[in-house]
């Protein structure tokens, strides 16, 4: 499994606190988006379809160091956008990083190489490369030819200087089973620390809209890419908790936490999740209070949550019952390495 024994532990110790002080709403995965500019304009993606005016704006590391302590969530996501256009973006994961929260800074790999002088190797500290699949498939998923292999070689480069790097690819609907499961074997021969893996999300603003998964394609197809890894036929390593995995392919039913993954941009705090456009608090303690959390998830009839089966809201559910005792000892099992 993906996920280091240190950041278990400390993402354990965070999840009995909460139990134990009664919390029934609490993050555990920040998503800071420093800036929404992006060097590549994918069709599944619709960042960039912001006005000019908000693509021109960054927060600064002071507002990104105080929404961290704000949401007190132990991991923090850099998405954007590209972060590493952030002309402070240095700065603001080493700020993360002395406030001790494993920071995954996401990126397309574009200027990771050339980028990796400005960061220090460390626990807390972890690259996620985007790729979403082989080199044809991933080229054509971000609409440029070479960005695979600068990515890879970006991800050559950055263990080669000690850091941690994990890929994350998004599967989106026509997915050659075959193909991802060579793609994961080639992840593994990479030396990547992990990988992680999300069915295509119906984000509104994106260009393409055709290529996003249903939820009983969702089931049937990563039955079929995961089959080899669940028989034990296949040892890949994934950055995330097995009952995420168990959920992907139709194993455990989970309900959505949207809260356990909350957005903070520059325009504020994203409600009611990462996915949907539907306006911004200035606080999280008002996206907390004032959300009407019952309108969301898969049981609210909203159809916007219909078929939405992504980690950001699933995988909090399943940090959850990796808690419960009779999932302990494979939650426990899996950062060993076993089944």
């Amino acid at each position: 499994m993906g996920i280091q024994m240190q950041q278990a532990i400390e993402v354990g110790k965070y999840l009995v606190t909460q139990r134990l002080m009664g919390r029934k709403k609490f993050p555990l995965v920040l998503m800071l988006e420093p800036l929404f500019r992006c060097n590549l304009a994918c069709p599944g993606c619709g960042k960039i379809q912001h006005p000019k005016e908000i693509l021109k704006q960054n927060l600064t590391p002071e507002e990104c160091f105080k929404a961290a302590e704000e949401c007190g969530a132990p991991v923090v996501s850099i998405p954007g956008g590209e972060p590493l256009m952030h002309p402070q973006i240095d700065e603001i994961v080493k700020g993360l990083v002395a406030r001790r929260k494993f920071v995954y800074l996401c990126t397309n790999g574009l200027l990771l190489e050339k980028s990796l002088d400005k960061f220090q190797p460390s626990p807390y500290l972890t690259f996620s490369v985007h790729l979403d699949g082989l080199k044809e498939h991933h080229d054509q998923c971000v609409d440029r030819k070479g960005v695979f292999e600068i990515a890879v070689n970006a991800i050559r480069a950055a263990k080669a200087k000690g850091f941690r790097v994990t890929t994350n690819t998004t599967v989106f609907e026509g997915a050659n089973p075959q193909e991802m499961q060579k793609f994961f074997d080639f992840l593994g021969e990479l030396g990547t620390d992990g990988m992680m893996i999300s069915p295509g999300y119906s984000y509104e603003w994106a260009p393409d809209q055709e290529h996003f998964l249903k939820r009983e394609q969702t089931k049937a197809l990563f039955r079929e890419i995961l089959s080899p890894y669940k028989a034990g036929r296949k040892k890949w390593n994934f950055n995330h908790n097995p009952l995420f995995l168990d959920f992907l392919i139709g194993d455990k039913d989970y309900e959505c936490t949207p809260w356990g993954s909350p957005s903070y941009s520059v325009l504020g705090w994203q409600k009611p999740c990462y996915l949907l456009n539907e306006g911004h608090y200035e606080t999280f303690q008002e996206l907390l209070d004032n959300t009407n959390w019952d309108n969301y998830g898969r049981k609210s009839g909203n159809p916007k949550c219909a078929d939405c089966m992504v980690h950001c809201g699933y995988e909090p559910t399943a940090a959850m019952d990796a808690m419960e005792p009779s999932n302990i000892g494979r939650s426990v099992g899996a950062l060993l390495g076993m089944r």
